[in-house]
């Protein structure tokens, strides 16, 4: 029932989120920085990412791939690098308490932005749609999205609906120059009757919804 439009093409992205023990988030990120060009040398790495509000010692990286025989080969490549598994997996693993991956497709009508500049922080919004899919909801779902988009008060780098982890999930990445500028844009929103009727049909299919804050690391593309 989840399974809906997508890109008119196999590519794919997967999402990885790590919850960090508290007293090692700084090691890890201290690691990732020295050693995470190990593993961008085997596929594309579209963002890296440390939660800032909204969440706590966790961390989100989204990976590229053509298709999943891409991502077995890249699978196998790693596990027999000894490097990567030495330097980094290895001394890594201890100090993450929990993993969770899902498979996305970027939704048709979008494609993957950039910022138009670096500095700025990304917010990363996961709606928890009703069962359906987007024949259900894609429609009204969309034009809430455009309704903020044309507000012009923030900058959307990614639409993904899931194809793998918890059905009828949408995530949804946006750039703002700093959180008080995202503050100020959301004010602004929140009195803008196109975005209020928008929001309004949108959240008739909505079970729930969770903001996050993040700062991308030195290794993310996206900065």
């Amino acid at each position: 029932l989840a399974t809906g439009p997508r890109q008119n093409n196999s590519i794919f992205y997967e999402i990885r989120t790590y919850d960090i023990k508290p007293s090692k988030m700084k090691e890890f990120v201290e690691m990732v920085n020295k050693y995470f060009h190990l593993r961008t040398a085997h596929s594309e790495l579209v963002g890296f990412w440390s939660a800032e509000l909204g969440a706590m010692n966790k961390v989100v990286h989204v990976w590229k791939y053509d298709n999943f025989a891409h991502r077995t080969a890249v699978r196998h490549a790693l596990a027999n690098d000894k490097d990567w598994q030495g330097k980094f997996l290895s001394p890594a693993l201890p100090l993450i308490e929990k993993q969770r991956n899902e498979v996305a497709y970027l939704v048709p009508w979008c494609q993957l932005g950039k910022p138009p500049k670096e500095g700025g922080v990304y917010e990363w919004v996961t709606f928890q749609m009703k069962p359906g899919g987007p024949a259900l909801w894609g429609e009204v779902f969309r034009a809430a999205i455009n309704a903020h988009i044309n507000t012009g008060y923030t900058k959307l780098i990614g639409v993904f609906h899931t194809e793998y982890g918890l059905l009828n999930t949408v995530h949804v990445i946006w750039w703002n120059e700093s959180p008080d500028h995202r503050a100020a844009g959301r004010h602004s929103a929140h009195e803008d009757a196109r975005v209020v009727a928008a929001v309004r049909d949108s959240v008739r299919f909505l079970e729930s919804q969770q903001n996050v804050l993040l700062i991308p690391l030195q290794c993310s593309p996206l900065k």
